[in-house]
């Protein structure tokens, strides 16, 4: 049971992640804490300006194509949609700096899907494809841009090998993302944790699939992407798995879930997430076993309270 000031009460049905004392612990964490962690490879830190939260990464993704291509290697990245602001800041820099990308290969994290798991074709003005095209690679110039064939998004016809797709190359060099509110990665949701029955092992194993979309993550998509409007967000998804993200040489996660006033609905997965046990109910806390650079807006990190209060 939660307690506060001797008013004690249970979490919601709509939580997966039951363990009240963590939930507690974390809330606690102030923000002068917030980047300590027993991980040295978990490397937690804050950026308050908003302009340079995404100056810096997009930096990271282009410091990755400029290395790469300089090495003569190739660069698999599996990428996000949102945050959106760093790729036009990314697209500009390679334009600037006339940075081929024919040694880059892209695999988007996810894609929205009707109820019979069909994904959103490019057309639809919410799908992700068409918003990667949109503030990434239509931005680039037409002459610097990856080969069509190695921009990839997880669609119907191809959700079924999407994981081979990515081994095939020998796994993702980077793979960049975000915590949803639920503290999902990609769209895998926490309520897939109990598929696996505590069998972590197979749990990490799990890849690319249909899911069906948590509520939490339905509401938060509504209020970041379709104007508040619930009954516009698809109640389905194609997304990597755990196999995809452990699987990367690389992990860079960036959370920038600053409403302003004051206000951000990602303080508390934030930390949970960071600071709380690894659990199949919190698909983001893997990344403190696997290591990762976890990045946060400075809104994200203030402390926790009650804005009543």
């Amino acid at each position: 049971m939660s307690q506060s000031d001797g008013f004690t009460y249970d979490l919601a049905a709509i939580s997966t992640f039951r363990d009240h004392e963590a939930c507690e612990r974390v809330r606690k964490i102030p923000r002068s804490l917030i980047t300590e962690h027993p991980n040295p490879d978990f490397h937690i830190s804050v950026i308050d300006d908003a302009e340079q939260f995404y100056q810096a990464f997009a930096h990271d993704l282009v410091d990755r194509i400029r290395a790469a291509r300089d090495a003569g290697k190739p660069l698999v990245a599996i990428l996000p949609v949102g945050p959106v602001p760093q790729f036009t800041i990314a697209a500009r820099i390679i334009n600037e700096e006339r940075i081929s990308l024919t040694h880059l290969t892209t695999f988007n994290m996810d894609e929205y899907a009707d109820q019979d798991g069909v994904t959103a074709p490019i057309t639809w003005e919410g799908s992700f494809q068409r918003s990667m095209w949109k503030s990434f690679f239509s931005q680039i110039d037409e002459e610097l841009r990856p080969p069509v064939e190695q921009i990839h998004f997880p669609t119907s016809e191809v959700i079924a090998s999407y994981s081979t797709m990515i081994e095939d190359l020998g796994g993702a060099d980077v793979v960049y993302g975000g915590i949803g509110w639920g503290g999902h990665i990609a769209f895998w949701e926490p309520h897939l944790g109990f598929e696996f029955a505590g069998d972590m092992a197979a749990y990490r194993r799990a890849g690319a699939r249909t899911v069906e979309l948590h509520p939490m993550t339905v509401m938060q998509n509504a209020l970041h992407s379709f104007g508040g409007d619930w009954s516009w967000v698809p109640p389905k998804a194609n997304t990597i798995g755990p196999r995809e993200i452990l699987g990367a040489k690389h992990r860079s996660f960036w959370l920038d879930g600053d409403l302003g006033n004051g206000f951000s609905w990602q303080r508390f997965i934030a930390r949970l997430v960071a600071h709380g046990p690894v659990s199949e109910f919190v698909p983001g806390s893997l990344l403190q076993e696997a290591g990762a650079d976890y990045t946060l807006l400075g809104g994200v990190a203030d402390d926790l309270v009650i804005a009543m209060a």
